[in-house]
């Protein structure tokens, strides 16, 4: 078909226990059917790239949202408001969840839904893709794109983030597309190996590709760490992952 259009903008809406945040939310042109997509940014911010990403899937056919993460950690520059989210530990898993949940329920409830909705995120949004998938009944299949921390030692853990997610896996309710480079640090190979691992114990429904020459943030684009002909063909694997799950 025809490229028809889409349409971008920046809303508010209730997040975790009525906070107002932001989210960018685009749409492709038409009346749908669309499926959703929830996009997690990466620890970076919610920064350009993450908008690109959200207007990659309204030009693909999905209704797409991306909610601000670190909107708690107040007002400022890119780079300061994300310093204060590592200062802290990270943002906390239960907020997280609950400005998840709120954007998968604005998408359900826009006209021209189709009711299936996945999820997809990057470095910790890919950690974070993962523990909802195990947290929030409505996912349909979640995407992890070489999500850091998934596996990670007690000693590790935070008030923010209590629990490992590889702890999370048998409530698992989803499909789960793992996305990784062999050159990366976390996850290593050895990480994956055990994500791998505590799927098949708990026979899950999962998909892991790894890429040789590649390691972490390999489809951004606008960095020194992109690798094209991997990113190229991670991109058709998502792609036809959500073409399985929510169409």
């Amino acid at each position: 078909m025809a490229y028809q259009g889409l349409n971008a903008e920046t809303l508010q809406i209730q997040g975790h226990e009525g906070d107002t945040i932001d989210v960018y939310v685009a749409r492709p042109a038409g009346d749908g059917p669309f499926p959703g997509v929830v996009v997690i940014h990466h620890m970076p911010g919610w920064d350009e790239w993450t908008t690109e990403v959200v207007r990659r899937f309204a030009h693909n056919g999905y209704a797409a949202i991306s909610p601000n993460l670190h909107h708690r950690a107040g007002p400022g520059p890119l780079e300061e408001v994300v310093q204060r989210v590592r200062d802290a530990g990270g943002s906390r898993d239960a907020f997280v969840l609950g400005d998840i949940k709120a954007s998968l329920e604005y998408l359900n409830a826009q006209p021209g839904a189709n009711g299936k909705i996945g999820v997809i995120g990057f470095c910790s949004g890919g950690r974070i893709a993962y523990m909802t998938g195990c947290n929030v009944p409505d996912v349909d299949a979640a995407v992890d794109c070489w999500g850091g921390n998934v596996v990670v030692m007690p000693d590790r853990l935070t008030p923010a983030q209590p629990k490992a997610v590889i702890d999370m896996t048998s409530d698992l309710a989803c499909p789960l597309l793992g996305l990784f480079g062999n050159e990366d640090q976390n996850p290593d190979p050895a990480m994956v190996n055990t994500m791998e691992a505590e799927l098949k114990k708990h026979n899950k429904t999962y998909e892991f590709h790894r890429y040789d020459g590649a390691g972490h943030g390999f489809f951004a684009w606008e960095r020194p760490l992109y690798r094209q002909e991997q990113a190229v063909d991670g991109w058709q694997k998502v792609y036809a992952f959500y073409e399985k799950y929510l169409s």
